[in-house]
């Protein structure tokens, strides 16, 4: 069945009793147990919920995946999966990466003696060089968050399996209407659910899909242990939202591409930087790997000054965190969602004080260029005064 089938069907065939097409909301966090030694397969809910195990299982098949787990946040998802490491264990994490995923990895793993280095996940020998003897796992961010690098999953996948290494990817970005990481020969698909897969900015929620029978058995043991599930309620929403998931990937797509190309030759822009242009750098990994492109694209201005007034004038456009929602969203990574990398790594990574990241919605793409030149103008207007 294809992917677009899947998606709509999500839960409407999983209710036996009364048939409900809309996968009920078991709002319960205890079941009975028929008699002694017998279960109906639900205990407690923070070890199985019937709402949640719709979801978890239709995640798994759709990233082609053996088992699922629903998670409370993406940040709760990625503490799952690095409770798989031990004290000592190293790490090695894609260069440009969310600030959020940082943070947990320096501030939090480190007090636990878990490590990371920080490469080019393409660069295989850069891979090669951060390789240590405790080195456990390769984490990949592809696209990155904000500047869009791309990693080969199938390269870098097979490289760690000679090194008895994992390959952790966040597919938050592509979702797998666009991207199965597995199917490419990763471990374990991360996402943050709350963006693309919910769509309609109003649910937090983290995934973990993983491949083979061990690993899923230990993700389980840890999502269980630690407790970072979703309730039934979230579940429910975001199974919701990813019936529609189709359709508002090849919008987002749409008008991102169109806009992206628009900025490209925009005379306040410097650079674009979006896989779906044919002069990104990866532009024909991205072709090989994935369906299709993201709706998030970062682009940097010519000049610092020009931020503040751009987020002060738009109005289509909300001046917000997040990404992936029906509703365009634009950030200022260097002071908002990248603030606690260093700002010595930021820049050296390209995250300076002239990005702006863009999470593209599926408003019409005419209201959204027109939103974006009255604001560039109003801030060419205050910077440069009356030069063209």
């Amino acid at each position: 069945m294809k992917i677009e089938s899947r998606l709509a069907q999500i839960g409407s065939v999983s209710e036996p009793v009364t048939g409900a097409v809309s996968f009920p909301v078991y709002q319960a966090t205890a079941f009975r147990h028929p008699k002694l030694g017998q279960s109906t397969g639900f205990d407690y809910a923070r070890t199985k919920s019937p709402t949640r195990a719709v979801l978890e299982e239709a995640a798994a098949g759709l990233e082609s995946g053996d088992a699922g787990f629903a998670c409370s946040t993406g940040m709760a998802a990625l503490q799952v999966i690095f409770a798989l490491f031990s004290q000592g264990d190293h790490l090695i994490v894609s260069l440009d990466l969310y600030g959020g995923t940082y943070r947990l990895l320096e501030k939090i793993m480190s007090r636990f003696g878990v490590t990371a280095s920080y490469v080019d996940t393409n660069d295989l020998e850069g891979l090669e060089a951060k390789r240590q003897p405790n080195t456990k796992a390769v984490l990949i961010e592809t696209p990155t968050n904000p500047l869009m690098m791309i990693t080969d999953i199938a390269q870098t996948a097979e490289w760690a399996k000679k090194h008895n290494l994992l390959t952790i990817v966040d597919n938050t970005l592509l979702t797998p209407f666009f991207q199965r990481p597995l199917e490419l020969g990763a471990d374990i698909v991360i996402h943050s659910a709350t963006k693309y897969l919910g769509g309609h900015n109003d649910v937090l929620a983290g995934l973990i899909v993983t491949k083979g029978k061990e690993l899923s058995e230990q993700i389980g043991f840890l999502h269980n242990s630690i407790g970072a599930v979703l309730g039934p309620q979230d579940s429910w929403l975001l199974m919701r939202g990813m019936k529609t998931l189709a359709l508002r990937m090849e919008r987002h797509q749409e008008n991102a591409l169109r806009i992206a190309s628009h900025l490209e030759s925009h005379p306040l822009v410097a650079e674009v930087f979006y896989p779906g242009l044919e002069s990104h750098p990866a532009y024909s990994i991205q072709r090989k790997q994935s369906s299709g492109n993201t709706g998030i694209f970062s682009f940097k201005m010519k000049k610092a000054e020009y931020i503040e007034p751009i987020l002060r004038h738009i109005q289509l456009i909300a001046f917000a965190e997040s990404l992936g929602g029906v509703e365009s969203l634009m950030t200022y990574p260097a002071v908002q969602t990248h603030a606690d990398i260093p700002e010595e790594i930021r820049r050296e990574v390209g995250v300076d004080d002239r990005l702006l990241r863009f999470s593209v919605g599926i408003e019409h793409a005419d209201d959204l260029i027109a939103d974006l030149e009255q604001a560039f103008e109003a801030a060419r207007q205050e910077i440069d005064g009356g030069e063209a």
